[in-house]
Order: structure tokens, then C-alpha cells, then sequence
């Protein structure tokens, strides 16, 4: 187990703000890039104009996780001339709740002692054996956050309590790999959201696809452009006026969709979409039913599609993975918009010839 996390955890570092109200980079352990770091101060709140403050923001950046937990120092004899704090960690898995509770450990520390010596003691210690365990700062224990226990942390019911029919917009945007942004000026509200989304397709168990924290900046726009399909939160609503980054735009603020006219012939709503549809809001409308029966009833119906695809596919000379055969596609005479859909889930999947 702990050679796990040995593998996961990529760094830790810290960030003050003093009585002049300069938020500065103070210490990290191994190390962090300088372009990193710049990135880090960005998402910790305490550079922000605003002066809200975000106790935990999460993100990812160029394939690496970024968890920072942000305290304001009241009576701290430890802390003599610093106003607020943010412990900042790097790693490869998301698992927001691990991670908070991880952070929150170290900032106890360290406004118990003022030394980074402490919490690099307790990082060594989560690194090697999985565990970090004090009487008075309390324990963590690794093993405690599957993987699966984040990914179904969010609420699809939420989701479709607030987007109803439209949730299959989202659905049909995610299995085809389109780029999904979500806008909203709350920080909370988009990570709440947009880390819930990747469970609409659960066969895939991606997470990889979630950017919960963009900045309008040039490198974090460059790397997000790099990725193929993604979902990105961002705070700012000048990224309505940026369609290059987007097919599908949701304002979180309005509850509002819209599919940009790019990507409209290949997202073409039709039979098959609005039976989805009444499927996704008659489970997540059932008061019986929690949210991970919901994804499940989701991912049957996905799955059923899946099957349907893959019918229609053929292998050919020496080429391992199966393609879309499209004349049988077309003898199927499925309505317009089914065998459109299965034709760019196809190309989604890599299934057609090239």
C-alpha cells in the first residue's frame, strides 16, 4: 500500500501570506518548478483581489493533481507575522477528500509549529508507510480513500435536479470526447460539478478528463488545448467569449446549455437521445434510488450502446482493434440521428477506418 502513495505523491509546499500582504512561495519538499509554482499561487486564494477566502480548491494541471488547503493564522504564538497559510500538494491520482484530509493534518501542524520540518516529518511518513498518526493533530490513513469512493462522490442527482432533459446533452457531449466548459463565479460550485460529470460515462473510469480549476492564462489555455476532450471549470465569465476552447458551454450561474454550432450536426438530438434522456431524469427523480444506482442504471443503458457498436464492427487484416463496418451500419436503418450518433461515438472510440 505504501508503496502506492510513494508512487502518487509528487510534492508538498508551502504559502504565506504576511502582515504586509504578500502571499509568498516559502518551502517545498522535493521540489517544484518555477513554472509550477507560478501556477500554484494563482489557484491558492491568498493572491487573490477579492480576499475570499477558499479553505480547498483542487485541480489539474498537465497531468499532475494539485490539492491546496488554505487557513487564516488566529493566535498562533508559532506564527508570529503571517496573516494566512496554504499547504499545497502534488499528485498523480485525484482524490480530493484524501487529500483535504491530508492538508488539513499538515496545516494543524504547522500552526502548532511554525516549521516545515514537522509536516516534511508527517509527508515522509504518508510517502513510506501509507499513514501519518499524532494524538493532538489527529491521523491519516491512505487506505481509508479508494479511487472509487472519489469518483462516486458527487451528487448526478444534483445534476439532473438542475438540468432535467439536458443532462443528455452532457452525456452525449462526454461520449463523444467533446470539450465541455462549465462556468460559474464560484469556485465550489464548479469543482462540485464538473468532478461529478465523468460518472455520466462510468465504463470509462476517467477522471483524467476533468480540468475542475482553469485560469484564463495563456499556458494553463495552451495545455488544456493540448488535451483531446476535456471538462473545464473556470471562475472567470470572459471564458464565454472564447469558443475556441469549447463545444459545449454550460453556465452553472444561468443553468443554461449551449452547443456550439461546430460540433451541432454531430451532436444531432434525436429517438435514441431523448429515450437516454427519459432514462437519466426517471432514475435520478426516484427517491429510492441513491447516486451511485443512478450511474449504474446509466452505465446499463451505456453499456447496451456499446454492444450495438461493437455488433457492427469487423475486424480486418493484422489490425488488432475492431472498426465500424458502415455499410452495416447503414442496412441497420436506424433513425438519422442514432446512426449519426454511432458514428462519431465510433470515431470517439477510435473505431473508424482511417
Amino acid at each position: 500500500m505504501a508503496e502506492l502513495e510513494a508512487q502518487l505523491l509528487l510534492a508538498v509546499g508551502l504559502i504565506e501570506k504576511d502582515t504586509n500582504g504578500d502571499a509568498l512561495w516559502v518551502w517545498c519538499y522535493p521540489s517544484v518548478t518555477a513554472e509550477l509554482r507560478s501556477l500554484l499561487l494563482r489557484k491558492c486564494c491568498l493572491t487573490d483581489e477579492n480576499k475570499l477566502l477558499h479553505t480547498f480548491v483542487f485541480g489539474q494541471y498537465k497531468r499532475s493533481w494539485f490539492y491546496i488547503t488554505t487557513v487564516e493564522v488566529q493566535d498562533s504564538p508559532a506564527l508570529k507575522k503571517v496573516t494566512h497559510f496554504s499547504i499545497v500538494l502534488m499528485a498523480k491520482d485525484f482524490n480530493p477528500e484524501k487529500y483535504a484530509a491530508f492538508t488539513r493534518i499538515l496545516c494543524r501542524i504547522y500552526l502548532k509549529h511554525g516549521s516545515p520540518v514537522k509536516m516534511m516529518e508527517s509527508y515522509i511518513a504518508v510517502l513510506t508507510k501509507g499513514i501519518c498518526q499524532s494524538e493532538e493533530n489527529g491521523s491519516f490513513l491512505s487506505k481509508d480513500f479508494d479511487a472509487r469512493k472519489a469518483y462516486l462522490a458527487g451528487s448526478i442527482k444534483d445534476i439532473v435536479s438542475q438540468f432535467g432533459m439536458e443532462t443528455v446533452i452532457l452525456y452525449t457531449a462526454l461520449m463523444l470526447k467533446k470539450r465541455i466548459v462549465v462556468y460559474h463565479p464560484r469556485i465550489e460550485a464548479i469543482q462540485e460539478f464538473t468532478r461529478t460529470l465523468p460518472a455520466l460515462v462510468w465504463h470509462r473510469q476517467d477522471w483524467s478528463i476533468l480540468h475542475s480549476y482553469v485560469h484564463l492564462n495563456e499556458e494553463e489555455v495552451e495545455a488544456l488545448k493540448a488535451c483531446t476532450g476535456y471538462i473545464a471549470g473556470f471562475t472567470d465569465s470572459e471564458v464565454n467569449s472564447r469558443p475556441d476552447l469549447y463545444d459545449v458551454y454550460v453556465n452553472l450561474a444561468d443553468g443554461e446549455i449551449t452547443i456550439s454550432p461546430a460540433v451541432k450536426e454531430a451532436m444531432t438530438m434525436g429517438k435514441l437521445h431523448k429515450e437516454i434522456g427519459q432514462l437519466i431524469v426517471q432514475s435520478a427523480e426516484d427517491p429510492d434510488k441513491s447516486d451511485s444506482q443512478v450511474i449504474k442504471d446509466i452505465s446499463v443503458k451505456t453499456k447496451e450502446i456499446l454492444a450495438t457498436l461493437a455488433s457492427l464492427t469487423e475486424v480486418s487484416d493484422g489490425n488488432e482493434k475492431p472498426t465500424l463496418n458502415s455499410e452495416a451500419l447503414k442496412q441497420k436503418r436506424f433513425p438519422p440521428a442514432t446512426e449519426n450518433f454511432l458514428f462519431h461515438l465510433a470515431a470517439a472510440e477510435q473505431m473508424l477506418k482511417i
